[in-house]
């Protein structure tokens, strides 16, 4: 690549909300941007979403417990592949996530679903368990990237449902699998890393956001907006139709930056984590 050549940069923006129901977030939502060059150009910038449950405490914990393993192990990772060191911190997080469960009993039967999404030059790379979602906006198109490990997205594979029914089925929040739920875990991943597009937006979120906001909603707030009031639009949407859930969302907006334009590097990395 020439020195002047762009590359693609992504602007990112995180939102966590209890809700208008719930007094306790048990979500939590994290990106990364590492500022060493060495760490950047080999793994990138990651994102995630956790959504924990188990009740007061508990969730809160597995969500945090889930997002620092993987942020650790990700980056720390002797791995090459980028797929292969995300897969490998969402198996740690389980295990970790497991042990607590197992030797406290304030946190006995805690878990939390995850997504999340290492970002390298141009190419993404996305592991997930539960029913949080990543979506891409490309060229005023929505596509869903994740499936639900859900009791009623494997009706509507099953052809039982259709997936409008999927939305108010009494079942709809009942999931096949979690991280710490168990001491083994089946990780979804992408099978080949997702070239990525000048102008392609991510959308990392909880069910308390896609659960109240059709796709065409979340296409709508996010395309041509920055981050940052995407997020805050589709929070503020969320809540409006009831918001009976914590509400947690990422935007990822791939832009053009010139190598050289980047400003030097002033610590290790630069984090953003939210509970």
């Amino acid at each position: 690549m020439d020195a002047g050549e762009s590359v693609i940069d992504p602007v990112i923006a995180a939102l966590s909300d209890a809700g208008c129901v719930r007094e306790i977030n048990e979500d939590c939502v994290l990106f990364e941007r590492p500022t060493d060059a060495d760490l950047r150009n080999s793994k990138g910038h990651l994102l995630l979403v956790a959504d924990g449950m188990g009740g007061s405490l508990a969730g809160e914990v597995a969500s945090a417990t889930a997002a620092e393993v993987i942020r650790s192990g990700y980056y720390r990772s002797s791995t090459a592949d980028p797929g292969e060191a995300l897969q490998e911190a969402l198996l740690d997080a389980n295990r970790e996530v497991f042990r607590l469960a197992k030797d406290d009993p304030r946190f006995q039967g805690m878990g939390t679903t995850c997504v999340a999404l290492a970002l390298v030059g141009r190419s993404a790379y996305a592991c997930y368990v539960g029913d949080s979602r990543i979506y891409l906006v490309r060229d005023s198109a929505i596509y869903l990237m994740t499936e639900d490990h859900s009791v009623v997205s494997d009706m509507v594979k099953r052809g039982l449902i259709t997936r409008a029914q999927a939305r108010t089925h009494d079942d709809r929040n009942v999931i096949l699998q979690a991280l710490g739920t168990r001491d083994k875990v089946k990780i979804s991943s992408w099978e080949h890393p997702l070239d990525v597009a000048l102008g392609d937006a991510f959308v990392l979120c909880s069910d308390g956001l896609h659960d109240l906001l059709e796709d065409e909603d979340i296409r709508s707030l996010v395309e041509g907006e920055e981050p940052r009031t995407a997020c805050t639009r589709l929070v503020e949407l969320a809540k409006q139709r009831g918001g009976d859930d914590n509400v947690s969302v990422i935007v990822a907006l791939m832009v053009a930056q010139k190598k050289e334009a980047r400003p030097a590097p002033g610590q290790t990395r630069e984090m953003d984590v939210m509970p």
